[in-house]
């Protein structure tokens, strides 16, 4: 490939609303033209990264026995309305209509087809396992789409689902499928984790998501250095304290805390640790008729210590809570505490409520908590003595760096990352509802039970970026890179040694499977370089008249801070060697 056939066209500044490195390096280089908020053009530059990651996608899961198909970017709504998906999923499901008024959608994915394709095509026992893919277009009407690629309305997904006899068989597939997944990312050459997800509503622990590692990273990933323990943040565990609950030393007391309506204030005032204290938050569930009319509200306390935050996906596993809670009103947090938000807390509550307290505020003693009036806090608040003991105790709190890891080895650390795939095992949530069954061998229809596996194809490189660029550029690892090598001339069109020995590189290396670039533009030597280390081709050797007359080449990786000379009848050999370190 010559620079001059192509499209290269870099840009010095990066637009004003490109906020991450991702963005910036990506608009710069070429790879991506925005067309609208959250709509991008991919360039070919930016296609070439994206052809080579979907090459890297097809191979490991054909290798791994699931069978490529391609369905429509527009369904028809009908079957969203069978699983009631189309009334569920909100806004960010954009509906459309055709000429006649009948109702579609621009698809976020794709389980109602493939399950509408397994009920036909699958109808014996003898059919399955089966596992289906596609790389196709997706769009979700993000309320405020950001970062470039990274949450961009439209964008390409690898989407797979698995079809099983049952839930053994389709654990098998869940394994096979996160086998392929690490094969996968380990052939990207980017640092990741295969982290514990949660499962939602649907339960089990067969969620995992992969996430590559980036300090701008939208998710917190938990592990532990001394183990393989890895969740994200919704999923690890924080475990109930080991030491047990202190006996009372102080004696209950309201205190004045005027204006001080936090934990950190109140702390502060009081010159006490921020973990003797207590925050309050309150929720509320909604019992309805068959009207969806509300007949009866539960509100709920939740007590976690001042320096914890509440981890919501914990909260709704809650007894009670599990069915769907809300946050309350200040009307309903008035009516049932008699104050407002910031000085509410378990005691002389004005109505009943349910108490849950998180296993770390389940063994304090002598804590201080809003005392239901403006301006005071109840100091010395000891379990059993001033309040009974809470209706729940349960986890309901984000773990922090230090916590000790739930397998019992070590200590957690937390570190950013960027989710680009999931596994995930749905059971009978779509086969269900739209009455995908299978016969088996006595003849008796079955459920199929299913699996979902996602990898965000355009995602992919801009997590790339965020792990692997400096202050030139973009650095791409070699396997998904635009180009392999690029061999840089310089004064190609004054010499004919270079012109020859430039041609001459380039063939050798094309013949032998090499995907390089020849920069043939004519540009100096400084804006040519520039380009390159931008773009973030991983190889390149430059060839001068100078080089060649001392018979020598150079040749400068992108992450090499000096260029290394090399004998101009060795760099082929030299360049295929590093190629394949």
């Amino acid at each position: 490939m010559k620079a001059s056939q192509f499209l290269v066209s870099t840009l010095k500044e990066a637009p004003a609303d490109a906020e991450v490195a991702s963005h910036q390096l990506m608009m710069r280089a070429g790879m991506i033209k925005k067309l609208g908020a959250g709509i991008y053009t991919w360039m070919p530059m930016g296609l070439r990264v994206l052809r080579k990651i979907e090459g890297i996608v097809r191979e490991e899961m054909n290798r791994a026995g699931a069978v490529e198909l391609l369905m429509p970017v527009i369904q028809p709504a009908e079957y969203w309305q069978e699983t009631g998906r189309y009334q569920s999923m909100g806004p960010e499901l954009l509906r459309i209509k055709d000429r006649h008024d009948r109702d579609f959608i621009v698809q976020p994915t794709s389980e109602e087809v493939v399950t509408d394709i397994a009920r036909q095509e699958l109808r014996s026992y003898k059919q399955l396992p089966r596992n289906l893919y596609h790389i196709q277009t997706k769009f979700r009407d993000e309320r405020r789409p950001r970062f470039g690629v990274m949450r961009s309305r439209e964008f390409i997904m690898k989407d797979a689902y698995s079809f099983d006899r049952d839930v053994t068989s389709a654990k098998a597939s869940y394994q096979v499928m996160a086998k392929a997944y690490r094969a996968i990312f380990d052939r990207f050459g980017l640092r990741y984790r295969a982290v514990a997800a949660d499962s939602g509503a649907i339960g089990g622990d067969l969620s995992e998501e992969f996430q590559v590692i980036a300090a701008t990273g939208e998710d917190a990933i938990v592990y532990c250095p001394n183990s393989d323990y890895a969740a994200n943040m919704e999923k690890a565990e924080a475990l109930a304290p080991s030491k047990p609950r202190g006996a009372a030393t102080l004696a209950l007391t309201k205190t004045a805390t005027p204006g001080k309506s936090t934990c950190a204030d109140v702390a502060q005032l009081l010159n006490v640790p921020l973990q003797s204290t207590v925050k309050s938050l309150v929720l509320a569930t909604d019992e309805t008729n068959e009207r969806g009319e509300i007949v009866k509200t539960q509100v709920w306390l939740l007590l976690l210590r001042g320096d914890h935050d509440m981890n919501e996906i914990k909260a709704g596993k809650v007894p009670g809570l599990d069915v769907g809670f809300r946050f309350a009103t200040v009307a309903e947090v008035i009516d049932h505490f008699g104050t407002k938000p910031g000085y509410l807390g378990p005691i002389n509550t004005s109505r009943p409520v349910k108490i849950v307290a998180d296993r770390e505020v389940a063994v304090m003693s002598d804590w201080i908590c809003g005392a239901n009036e403006a301006d005071f806090h109840m100091t010395g608040v000891n379990w059993g003595r001033d309040l009974p003991e809470p209706d729940v105790i349960a986890d309901l709190r984000n773990v922090v760096e230090g916590d000790p890891s739930p397998d019992g080895k070590g200590t957690l650390a937390i570190e950013r990352g960027i989710e680009v795939g999931h596994v995930f095992y749905l059971g009978t949530k779509y086969s269900k509802p739209m009455q995908a069954t299978f016969l088996d061998e006595t003849g008796k229809p079955q459920l199929m039970e299913m699996g979902c596996y996602g990898i965000g194809i355009t995602r992919l490189p801009a997590a790339a970026i965020e792990q692997n660029h400096d202050e030139r550029g973009i650095i791409w690892p070699d396997a998904i890179a635009p180009f392999g090598v690029v061999v840089c001339p310089i004064g190609m069109d004054r010499s004919a040694e270079v012109k020859a020995a430039a041609q001459k590189l380039h063939d050798e290396l094309e013949a032998a499977g090499v995907d390089v670039i020849l920069d043939d533009r004519g540009e100096r030597p400084g804006a040519m370089f520039a380009d390159w280390e931008l773009v973030g081709v991983p190889h390149r050797v430059v060839i001068s008249d100078r080089g060649l007359k001392e018979g020598q080449l150079e040749y400068q990786h992108r992450r090499d801070a000096a260029a290394t000379k090399v004998a101009a009848a060795e760099v082929f050999g030299f360049v295929k060697a590093r190629l394949q370190a």
